[in-house]
């Protein structure tokens, strides 16, 4: 019997403990979560602060290089010199899934011939985002004018940007097919 006693005492002692301890272990458990959530808040914060920032110096940079991009157009495409291809105007494509954001062109048309291709939308809320876009930009427009259409080549590296592109362009350039 003193052995059975002895252990329900142990038992016993043993419950008490652990009621004792619970709750600090979990005030760690709390402790760890929120930690680790102001973790999270904090590198989002810094990665969105850092986006802007890059979103600033990419249209301080684009603003220069898209006149620089159409005058090569005129030069580049003898072919279709013939007939004009396009009524006049400029034409808003619609918005295009590129993963990270929408691509969304405005085409102009002079003469029958695409002369210009404006981004009105683009994703450029992420550091890589500002990062491609800045790359593929310009060298889509270019290629659209040359082949005045929306069947480019694209950008390599730049899939996700090049196909949603072609998907806006097509349908600006659709509303002012002849």
């Amino acid at each position: 019997m003193f052995h059975n006693k002895n252990n329900d005492i142990h038992k016993k002692n043993k419950h008490k403990i652990r009621n004792l301890l619970y709750p600090i272990f979990m005030i760690k458990k709390i402790i760890v979560a929120v930690f680790v959530a102001a973790t999270f808040v904090i590198y989002s914060l810094h990665q969105r602060n850092e986006g802007a920032n890059a979103v600033n110096s990419v249209s301080k940079q684009t603003t220069p290089t898209t006149p620089s991009s159409s005058p090569p157009s005129s030069s580049s495409q003898p072919s279709s010199s013939a007939a004009p291809q396009y009524k006049d105007g400029t034409y808003t494509g619609s918005e295009a899934d590129a993963f990270y954001g929408y691509i969304q062109v405005r085409a102009t048309v002079a003469s029958g011939k695409l002369t210009d291709v404006t981004f009105l939308q683009y994703p450029n809320d992420r550091r890589d985002s500002v990062q491609i876009n800045t790359y593929a930009m310009p060298q889509l427009k270019q290629q659209a004018i040359a082949a005045q259409s929306a069947q480019v080549d694209g950008v390599s590296g730049a899939t996700d940007t090049s196909q949603a592109f072609i998907q806006s362009l097509g349908s600006a350039l659709s509303q002012a097919k002849l």
